[in-house]
């Protein structure tokens, strides 16, 4: 079993605890819980020992926060990886930023950043021998009043990046967005990832407060052999094992 805790904050955005790193993903300031997220979070970073990592997959408000850059006043140490789309003017001292394609070495830490269906990257992260992917807003981003030709370029789009990513197989976990906002197409992409790419565990993401769609999702993707995670509060310990 591998070393691994994974707390879902909000949105699209996780902290996950491996051997020896914290890793944040997507952190995203929820109006009705912004102080009760950022409390949990601050006190995770400001009292570990471990290296702490920063992600943000793009610039969208609702998977960056400039906000994040506070936690390096005391933290001296943090790190932060950023897609190249996000604009700031208050410089970290350790920074990286990251466009698709590109890859990354940070001590025994391997990045890559693969495409995604809107702005900015989706990242695979491979930190003390597990294997994370976090989509950010890489989906199959499938609504109803599209034409025939949108539905076409967004299919061909989502499939060509996800046969790129399926050169590394062996995800461990990935992190991927069921939006209830395509209503019933809202699990056409996960599914999609799921049956090419079989992580061993995928957890639901950008739902906001729908919480009911993760326990959908959870039974969608058995028949893949793919272990899917159930999420019923914020700032919460979810229940997985590698």
């Amino acid at each position: 079993m591998k070393d691994l805790k994974v707390y879902y904050i909000y949105h699209s955005g996780f902290l996950l605890e491996t051997k020896n790193y914290l890793i944040v993903f997507d952190y995203f300031k929820n109006s009705k819980k912004s102080q009760e997220n950022i409390l949990f979070l601050e006190e995770k970073i400001y009292n570990t020992e471990k290296k702490v990592l920063v992600f943000s997959s793009h610039s969208h408000y609702d998977h960056f926060n400039k906000d994040i850059f506070s936690w390096k006043n005391k933290k001296e140490d943090i790190e932060y990886i950023l897609s190249d789309d996000i604009i700031f003017n208050e410089k970290p001292k350790k920074y990286h930023l990251i466009k698709e394609k590109e890859k990354l070495e940070i001590e025994t830490i391997k990045v890559e950043a693969y495409g995604s269906t809107d702005l900015g990257v989706s990242f695979l992260v491979e930190i003390d021998n597990t294997k994370i992917f976090h989509a950010g807003d890489l989906n199959w981003w499938y609504w109803k009043d599209d034409t025939e030709d949108e539905e076409r370029y967004m299919k061909e789009l989502y499939q060509n990046i996800i046969l790129n990513i399926s050169v590394n197989k062996n995800i461990d976990i990935a992190f991927f967005p069921v939006d209830p906002r395509l209503e019933e197409f809202c699990y056409l992409g996960g599914e999609y990832f799921a049956e090419k790419l079989r992580p061993k565990i995928m957890v639901p993401m950008h739902f906001d407060d729908a919480f009911y769609i993760t326990k959908e999702f959870k039974k969608r993707i058995l028949k893949f052999g793919v272990k899917g995670i159930e999420i019923e509060n914020e700032n919460s310990l979810l229940r997985i094992n590698i």
